[in-house]
């Protein structure tokens, strides 16, 4: 990185539409301030049909930001528009965060490290098993899959309403993805030690399922990539069943690191003071 970043201001952004529910301006806020550098980190709404436009000034510099965040639904267009997305991006069609280097605009996606990064962070151990079960197969399990799968789990059976769409995860993500149809959930659970809920289920109070964990393997870990309410139904549930939960919050705040550090050139730490700043801002709203 350049060093000159450390004494000039750099600006960087979030960008969706709509954008104005992100906590990502807290989370690179609290860091900024933490480490004492000139910067800013702000949403930037943009809509679908002035997103290539967007992309363009981000290019040329007349935008203002040398890199941001991109979220729904955004994230395909971003790395189509790239001119040096990485692997993880080719992987998954989509990238969540961009920045200028060398003239050129890269991207990644940094949703399946910040997935593992908050499970190591919260449970060590928990990629001890060697099978995994996926509750759903829309966009926000692509990126779970691929963390699954690049720790080693040798089978990861995908479980949804819609069967058709697990077989196309099943197909982008290799041999060792099983699709199944809902009816199959409790028998491909049997022994498995990670279970993972990338479904809304429970987002927001919303009503969730029974779901009987009793057939997972002894020590396994059940975990929900949906954040608000923090313990969602499907993980109190767990948690009623002698099972370890963790909560998907950590994964927002461990995605954010990688970007931080390419825009700002600093790497930093998810602590427990911004995990706590941004429960009270999830429970203000």
């Amino acid at each position: 990185m350049d060093d000159s970043r450390e004494t000039q201001s750099v600006n960087a952004f979030v960008t969706g539409y709509p954008v104005k529910h992100s906590r990502s301006p807290l989370i690179h806020g609290y860091w900024l301030k933490q480490l004492g550098l000139a910067g800013s980190y702000r949403a930037h709404e943009v809509a679908v049909e002035a997103f290539e436009a967007f992309i363009a000034s981000l290019k040329d510099g007349t935008s203002g930001f040398v890199g941001g965040n991109v979220t729904i639904p955004h994230k395909e267009a971003a790395f189509k528009l790239a001119d040096r997305p990485d692997e993880l991006s080719e992987e998954l069609g989509a990238s969540n965060t961009l920045w200028l280097e060398g003239g050129e605009l890269h991207a990644t996606n940094t949703d399946s490290r910040g997935f593992t990064a908050n499970l190591d962070e919260r449970h060590p151990g928990w990629d001890r098993s060697d099978r995994a079960v996926i509750l759903g197969a829309g966009g926000a399990s692509r990126a779970v899959i691929q963390a699954v799968r690049d720790r080693g789990f040798k089978e990861i059976h995908v479980v949804n309403r819609t069967v058709e769409r697990a077989q196309e995860l099943a197909d982008r993500f290799g041999d060792r993805i099983h699709a199944h149809p809902m009816a199959a959930l409790h028998e491909v659970m049997q022994g498995a030690g990670l279970f993972i809920n990338t479904t809304s289920l429970g987002m927001d109070g919303e009503a969730s399922p029974r779901i009987d964990f009793s057939s997972l393997a002894d020590g396994a870990v059940v975990t929900d990539i949906v954040y608000v309410p923090l313990k969602t139904p499907l993980l109190a549930q767990a948690q009623e069943q002698g099972f370890a939960i963790v909560d998907g919050l950590g994964m927002l705040l461990h995605q954010a690191v990688p970007g931080f550090e390419k825009w700002f050139g600093k790497r930093p730490a998810v602590d427990e003071t911004l995990r706590a700043l941004i429960i009270a801002d999830m429970e203000k709203h």
